[in-house]
């Protein structure tokens, strides 16, 4: 299952000579994108009611992923009060059969019980701290010991249950961490920060990565070995304590938190851009805050790297807003997942069924662009659920929709569009984005500066749209400065 230090410095040592990728690029496993998708579930946006709910201090946060015939048909976080294991019954109920789900941590027994009786196929944890927490620290006696027997009464549910409880963490593709950082270089959010701002250079970027790779090392990785290798133990792993497999493991997850951290500084908080309705006609629309808009955003970044477009991979995700948020039970409040995709071949094709080639290729004939199905139409075709007239729904995309999708998107009865214009107008050889700047009807959320700042030499107070929401601005004028470095916080 893990890939040898030997075999990765063989296969990081060959190849080409220059310092960026070259020929096919690679893609996420899977398995990989469901577990990076989870742990960033972990890390969904809470709301400042949410926050001030006190949690038992041992129960943590957890991110969880539900896939049926390895297509995602669910988005969950843990909340103040249920358990992301319980959320999944409430959510999916029966539907949970023959699932495979992904925990951004080890689930306790008072879930595992019941998606277990639900008959779910596999679930896969990432190989850190559980859910109820195992780290000793300023615990008293008591709580660790009833973490312990959760732990114990975990793997007695386990080994007496029909259902695979298993870590199924890949090695990643050769050259992936490389190719994730080249491309989040050159992503439409990052690219169009550098156009406006030429200041915002590489190492700008690597500023916001490592303070991202510090987060997440701190919230999803155990800096000691032995401590580690003490809740392995705990949690029925015995086998992976031994090296090689041990090493392995490690560094398999820090590879894995590096992409996490790599793709989330992509759509950094910088100076004062966000997503914000790009037609004054349209200000009625009430937006999400520029932190679940980002995160969804990049659940979409998430996706592309599963693409099989060679020259540019394109992530879509469909989320709704329920009307009433009383119910909401969910750790991602009154927001709900409905469907996602990336650009790809039909299903079902094999690779040399269809041409490849782009632009570049002279002839028309062979050129992939009448066989590629693209990430909105993937992430509708494939949604979970159907998309309710009288609720907010949005779509969140990586590159400007073109002239095939943006009917498609109007046409579903999606109300919000969350993405990137760079291309907007454009008409390239075979591809065409002059329908987007021309749609009305749905609420065009593109990344930009707020178009409603307030001037650097005014000295009146002022109102800005935060996604198309007028909120007063009575704070000090530093405060978009200050949003310069606060990507990890939340409102």
């Amino acid at each position: 299952m893990y890939r040898s230090q030997q075999s990765a410095s063989t296969c990081c040592s060959t190849g080409t000579q220059t310092d960026s990728m070259q020929g096919q690029a690679p893609r996420l496993s899977k398995v990989n994108l469901f577990t990076l998708l989870s742990l960033w579930m972990e890390v969904f946006p809470s709301s400042k009611h949410v926050q001030a709910i006190k949690k038992p201090q041992r129960i943590k946060k957890t991110g969880l992923v539900v896939v049926r015939n390895m297509k995602i048909i669910g988005l969950h976080c843990s909340s103040s009060e249920l358990h992301a294991g319980q959320i999944a019954v409430i959510k999916h109920g029966s539907r949970l059969k023959d699932c495979d789900l992904y925990f951004s941590r080890k689930p306790c027994s008072t879930c595992l019980k019941m998606i277990v009786n639900a008959g779910v196929n596999r679930i896969s944890y990432w190989p850190s701290d559980p859910e109820i927490s195992l780290q000793p620290e300023n615990p008293s006696q008591t709580s660790l010991g009833d973490a312990r027997l959760d732990a114990k009464a975990v793997e007695r549910l386990k080994s007496n249950s029909r259902a695979h409880v298993c870590v199924l963490l890949q090695p990643l593709a050769c050259y992936m961490v490389q190719f994730v950082e080249e491309t989040s270089l050159k992503c439409d959010f990052a690219q169009k920060i550098t156009r406006i701002h030429p200041e915002f250079q590489r190492s700008t970027f690597y500023e916001y990565r490592q303070d991202r790779v510090k987060e997440y090392e701190a919230l999803f990785l155990i800096s000691s070995e032995e401590k580690h290798k003490e809740i392995l133990r705990l949690m029925g792993l015995e086998n992976l304590c031994e090296d090689p497999y041990f090493v392995c493991l490690r560094q398999n997850m820090k590879e894995l938190v590096l992409v996490l951290a790599t793709v989330a500084a992509s759509v950094p908080s910088y100076s004062d851009f966000g997503f914000y309705l790009s037609e004054t006609s349209d200000d009625n629309q009430q937006g999400l805050t520029q932190e679940i808009a980002q995160h969804c955003i990049i659940q979409a970044r998430l996706l592309a790297y599963r693409t099989e477009d060679h020259k540019i991979g394109v992530g879509a995700v469909v989320w709704a807003e329920r009307k009433c948020s009383t119910l909401d039970c969910d750790g991602t409040g009154s927001m709900y997942f409905l469907g996602c995709g990336y650009n790809a071949f039909p299903v079902g094709s094999e690779y040399a069924d269809f041409p490849h080639m782009d632009d570049n290729q002279k002839d028309r004939e062979i050129r992939k662009f009448r066989y590629i199905i693209h990430a909105e139409q993937n992430a509708i075709t494939f949604r979970c659920q159907e998309i309710k007239p009288d609720e907010q729904s949005m779509i969140f995309v990586t590159k400007c929709p073109c002239d095939e999708c943006v009917p498609l998107i109007k046409g579903a009865g999606i109300k919000q569009i969350y993405t990137g214009d760079m291309d907007s107008g454009k008409k390239k050889a075979d591809i065409s984005y002059m329908k987007f700047s021309q749609l009305r009807g749905v609420g065009k959320y593109s990344w930009q500066q707020n178009p409603r700042r307030m001037s650097p030499n005014s000295t009146k107070a002022s109102t800005s749209v935060e996604n198309g929401d007028l909120k007063n601005k009575e704070e000090d004028d530093s405060g978009f400065k200050s949003k310069r470095m606060c990507y990890g916080e939340r409102t």
